[in-house]
C-alpha cells in the first residue's frame, strides 16, 4: 500500500505568531513532526502543506516535500482538516501521485511518536477503520462536570453526584497530533472523523494542547521529561 504524510502548516496564526516554526526546545517545532514521519518508515511521500513562503523553506529543510502552495481558500481560520486533505488529494492527483492512506499531522504535535502512528496505522488496516487517531483520558470525570448561571453552580448530569468516579465511564478527547485515514472511504466522507473511526490512547503526559505561551512552556517541560536525550 501506498501511504501519504500530509503537515498541515498554513501562517496565520494569531495567538502565538508564527507558531508552526517557532523554536521549541532547539529547532522548528515543525522539524518535529516531518522528523517524526520520515523516520517511521510509514511513508512513501511527506509532505507540508503551506501558503507560507517561509514555512515551505523549514519545511524542505527537515526533509519534507512542498510540490504546491496551498490556496487562500484553505488558509483562513475557518476551514477544516477535511478540506484542506481534499485539497491536497486533488492536486496531487493532478501531478500523478496517488496513495492508498493518508496521514495528515498537525505541525505543532511534538509529542508525536513512531510507535504511536505505528499503532494507529496497524489499527486502520488491520480492523478495517476509515480513520484513526490518538485520545486521551480527561483528568478529571467529564460526567461530573458542572455549569455555572449567573453564579448558581450546578451539575450538567445531576444523577450522577453520588457516583463514584471509578463508576462513571470513561471520557477522552482529540490528542489533536494526526489522524490516518483510508482515502477510499475519505473521498467517500469527506470527514476524518466518521461513525467507523477507531482511537489509541496516549497517557496524559504525552498530550498537550498549545494555544498560548503558557501551553508552550508547559509543553516544553513535558517534553523534556519524556524524552530527555532529545537533540
Amino acid at each position: 500500500m501506498a501511504n501519504l504524510a500530509i503537515i498541515t502548516a498554513r501562517g496565520g496564526s494569531k495567538r502565538i505568531p508564527r507558531k508552526n516554526i517557532k523554536e521549541f526546545l532547539g529547532k522548528p517545532i515543525i522539524a518535529y513532526s516531518i522528523e517524526t514521519a520520515l523516520n517511521s518508515g510509514l511513508f512513501d511521500y511527506v509532505m507540508v502543506s503551506t501558503e507560507d513562503d517561509e514555512i515551505a523553506e523549514v519545511a524542505k529543510r527537515y526533509g519534507a516535500q512542498v510540490p504546491f502552495i496551498r490556496s487562500k481558500q484553505t488558509a483562513d481560520d475557518y476551514t477544516g482538516t477535511a478540506d484542506v486533505v481534499l485539497e491536497v488529494l486533488n492536486d496531487l492527483t493532478k501531478i500523478g501521485k496517488q496513495f492508498d492512506n493518508a496521514c495528515c499531522i498537525y505541525p505543532t504535535a511534538p509529542f508525536i511518536t513512531k510507535q504511536s502512528l505505528k499503532e494507529s496505522y496497524k489499527l486502520l488496516i488491520d480492523q478495517k477503520f476509515d480513520s484513526v487517531f490518538p485520545v486521551c483520558p480527561f483528568s478529571y470525570p467529564i460526567l461530573r462536570a458542572l455549569k455555572i448561571n449567573d453564579s448558581k453552580t450546578a451539575m450538567i448530569w445531576p444523577e450522577n453526584i453520588n457516583k463514584r468516579s471509578q463508576d462513571l465511564e470513561p471520557a477522552y478527547h482529540d490528542a489533536g497530533q494526526f489522524y490516518w485515514i483510508n482515502i477510499e472511504s475519505f473521498i467517500i466522507e469527506k470527514k476524518v472523523f466518521t461513525e467507523n473511526s477507531g482511537s489509541i490512547i496516549l497517557d496524559e503526559l504525552q498530550v498537550q494542547d498549545i494555544d498560548n505561551e503558557t501551553d508552550w512552556k508547559l509543553a516544553e517541560l513535558k517534553h523534556s521529561l519524556l524524552f530527555p536525550n532529545n537533540d
